[in-house]
């Protein structure tokens, strides 16, 4: 069988509601992205859950898969994550990380996949980061690279 396509950053888009306000979030925020080339982060203004279930839902595109970062998400460790992401090569998938108080249900229901990054709960600047991270550790992952070992 041909081998699986490995993630494609230009495939993938975050949405994020909320600003990231610590320097150093940023800065690694940074990091990340460079190694990730085409990577979008969208970020939406925060409010309430409904208005951020319909800022999202209003930038989704038709085309994009919707991936929600929830606490009762599938839990995955980092090699299953990238073998999940492994074959969406073809595919554009939309992760989003909700505000303060969450994802709206509906916006849940309407998920292809819903992924949580950890039983802890973390702001969602950190969220950001995290997911970041393990993208660029999932893509590691599947072209054998060092940086998943070290």
């Amino acid at each position: 069988s041909a081998p699986q396509p490995v993630l494609n950053p230009s495939r993938i888009r975050v949405i994020a509601v909320g600003k990231v306000r610590k320097r150093w979030i940023q800065d690694g925020l940074e990091v990340y992205l460079k190694r990730l080339p085409g990577l979008v982060v969208s970020e939406l203004k925060d409010s309430n859950p409904q208005r951020e279930a319909e800022a999202i839902l209003a930038e989704l595109r038709p085309e994009e898969r919707l991936v929600v970062l929830c606490e009762e998400g599938e839990l995955l460790a980092s090699e299953a994550l990238a073998e999940r992401l492994q074959g969406t090569g073809s595919e554009r998938l939309a992760f989003v990380i909700g505000g303060a108080d969450g994802l709206a249900a509906a916006l849940k229901a309407r998920a292809s996949w819903r992924l949580s990054l950890s039983p802890l709960t973390f702001p969602h600047e950190l969220a950001r980061l995290l997911l970041l991270e393990q993208l660029y550790r999932a893509l590691s992952i599947q072209q054998g690279g060092a940086y998943h070992r070290s």
